[in-house]
């Protein structure tokens, strides 16, 4: 019966012009969950709905290092930011409960501040227009309770973020996605962070971002050394950007038109070397995550089920986190409440095992 029903929706498959054989999937004598890349562990459950993960490193203290995620909240009920350990466990003292529908989170590090350096956490807050910023590991607010994004617009409702720290003078800027917007290439806006007083303020740096106008473009990755963002615009592409605001609004490259079975969702890049490594995004109904090469043109490399549902965000980091971690961290929102920790070396050998077929 089993090999019946797989039958059936390969077929069904076939007939609505999804996925074939390029996907990766189970054969007729598996079960298909055992071939899915299972984490390490499973973060303890948020009140309403995870959206996306970020991770903070603890360069004293590796293994105490952070993970902190979203909590959209529901009608009704305020959304959150969530901090856990490596295992997933919620740190209460930091995590922040009162929040109106943050989306998207983003870290960056050595941002100057009262005469010294801190790293922060930038995430959107859909009900209030604007991007919060608060200091880590404290979770202390500093942005005097928000930066407004898109004022000069009808269309707000800030989605995706994503940090670019310049390798030429370390400036942080924030690359700010919404909910929807217009089709004329102005769907993005970027804003340098800066501090005065002891307050971080944003200033609009440019304006930029082809949208198909189907669904929205909510992912956004930079890639810091190589200078380019990225980001998901869902039912079309993975669209590609110089992230220096100085190097102009042109758009260099889009891929990932083919194989996605619905919506193109999280983005994270795992760094190999300055140059090299993996361009990770979420197939969100396929339950998969398609790999892409970092460097060159973003060629195509594989795709990978996981154990996820439904994912949207993700984030890895290659960084030596301990024994549990030694190549990195990768984390994925699942529709569950929760947010799957996998080891990095995991997806490494499943990379490695698709590159030897």
């Amino acid at each position: 019966m089993k090999n019946f029903l797989y039958l059936i929706i390969a077929l069904n498959m076939l007939a609505c012009g999804g996925k074939t054989d390029s996907q990766e999937t189970a054969s007729s004598n598996e079960n298909p969950d055992t071939l899915r890349i299972q984490p390490k562990y499973v973060t303890q459950p948020v009140i309403s709905d995870t959206d996306d993960p970020a991770i903070w490193i603890n360069k004293a203290n590796p293994s105490e290092s952070l993970i902190i995620g979203t909590d959209k909240g529901d009608d009704g009920v305020l959304g959150g930011l969530y901090v856990y350990n490596l295992k997933g466990e919620i740190d209460r003292e930091k995590s922040i409960t009162d929040l109106e529908r943050p989306n998207n989170v983003d870290v960056a590090y050595g941002m100057p501040l009262n005469g010294d350096t801190i790293d922060i956490a930038v995430f959107t807050e859909r009900y209030t227009n604007s991007i919060r910023i608060f200091q880590l590991p404290e979770m202390k607010e500093i942005d005097n309770g928000g930066i407004p994004v898109f004022e000069d617009d009808t269309l707000r409702s800030p989605m995706g973020v994503a940090l670019y720290p310049r390798p030429s003078d370390q400036k942080i800027f924030a690359v700010v996605g919404r909910k929807e917007g217009p089709t004329d290439g102005t769907y993005l806006y970027q804003y340098e962070l800066m501090a005065e007083n002891g307050v971080v303020k944003g200033e609009l740096v440019r304006k930029f971002g082809i949208w198909s106008g189907e669904k929205e473009i909510e992912a956004i990755v930079a890639d810091n050394e190589a200078g380019y963002v990225y980001f998901s615009d869902e039912r079309k592409a993975i669209a590609k950007y110089y992230a220096d605001p100085a190097k102009g609004n042109e758009e260099i490259a889009r891929f990932g038109q083919k194989n996605f079975l619905e919506d193109r969702e999280g983005l994270s890049i795992y760094k190999k070397s300055d140059t090299t490594g993996y361009l990770l995004v979420s197939d969100q109904s396929d339950n998969t995550f398609h790999v892409f090469k970092r460097e060159g043109n973003n060629d195509f490399i594989t795709e990978l089920p996981f154990s996820t549902k439904q994912s949207d965000g993700n984030e890895v980091v290659n960084y030596n986190f301990g024994e549990e971690f030694p190549e990195g961290i990768f984390v994925a929102m699942s529709d569950d409440k929760t947010f799957q920790i996998y080891d990095w070396r995991d997806i490494q050998k499943a990379i490695d095992k698709a590159n030897q077929k």
